[in-house]
């Protein structure tokens, strides 16, 4: 298993299809994420969490992230149980987090293994530092934009921008990789994803989550560097490596230590696999 430094693309998929899931192992997605809470339904949750974990006995081709039940739902427990030590588990995502306790109950009951927290609610963004920061087996924040549009009665698609841009501070401020965008739910509607991949990109969020293999090239061509972006990341970089402290370049762009690390990142998007 490879795991990109920066991945753009997770492709969610029902725990209790293991076909799809096998599709999704060779989709050419940079993580597959194994749904057992929305994505199941309730009579179907036992045989969801048996089947995940008989897939991930073993080491998988790519990595390998499981949504397991909200914490409360009398799933939950059962989820962390049998998956926690599992080889071929790379992570898990916690949905419905409200707050820092959320993330230190599940790092309790785990070894080592890197948390995803889903903040899908007013009180889960209000505590969004405090979540990104809470336990070090914290890998990364992202938001559920489908029940916080609900929480927060909000319409339009600009009434998540404030919460989104929470996130993303809040991510960095822990010292978080910048969080990856929610779900484009159509997915037929290709050119929406693109203009909303671009739209989420100049938030700073890195890559997205998605629901159909169709989705990724789409996600995957917004969130690469340009060749414009490649060639000032390459300029600040040789920059950097003749002075020292903060300059200016030819162009008159200010560079600091700040800059250059996002410079680095940059390039880094180019040897993804």
């Amino acid at each position: 298993m490879t795991t990109a430094p920066f991945p753009l693309t997770w492709l969610y998929v029902p725990g209790d299809r293991p076909r799809v899931v096998a599709k999704a192992l060779v989709s050419g997605t940079d993580v597959v994420v194994i749904d057992l809470e929305d994505a199941v339904a309730p009579d179907r949750k036992d045989y969801a969490r048996a089947a995940t974990a008989e897939l991930l006995a073993h080491p998988q081709p790519v990595p390998v992230h499981v949504r397991i039940n909200a914490l409360g739902t009398p799933w939950a427990p059962a989820d962390v149980r049998a998956l926690r030590s599992l080889p071929g588990l790379a992570g898990l995502r916690l949905p419905k987090v409200t707050g820092p306790q959320d993330i230190r109950h599940v790092a309790a009951r785990t070894t080592a293994l890197p948390l995803y927290a889903l903040l899908e609610s007013a009180l889960g963004i209000e505590h969004a530092y405090a979540i990104a920061a809470a336990d070090p087996a914290l890998r990364g924040i992202s938001l559920g934009e489908a029940d916080l549009r609900a929480d927060l009665g909000v319409r339009g698609d600009i009434g998540l921008d404030w919460s989104r841009s929470r996130i993303v501070v809040a991510a960095r401020a822990a010292g978080l990789a910048p969080p990856p965008q929610s779900v484009h739910p159509d997915t037929r509607d290709l050119k929406g994803l693109a203009a909303s991949c671009a739209h989420g990109r100049a938030l700073g969020f890195l890559g997205r989550a998605a629901i159909h293999p169709r989705q990724l090239p789409i996600i995957e061509r917004a969130y690469l560097p340009t060749e414009a972006e490649l060639e000032q990341a390459e300029t600040i970089i040789k920059a950097a490596t003749t002075e020292q402290g903060a300059q200016a370049l030819p162009d008159g762009s200010f560079i600091d230590a700040a800059v250059v690390a996002a410079a680095r990142r940059t390039l880094s998007l180019t040897n993804r696999r």
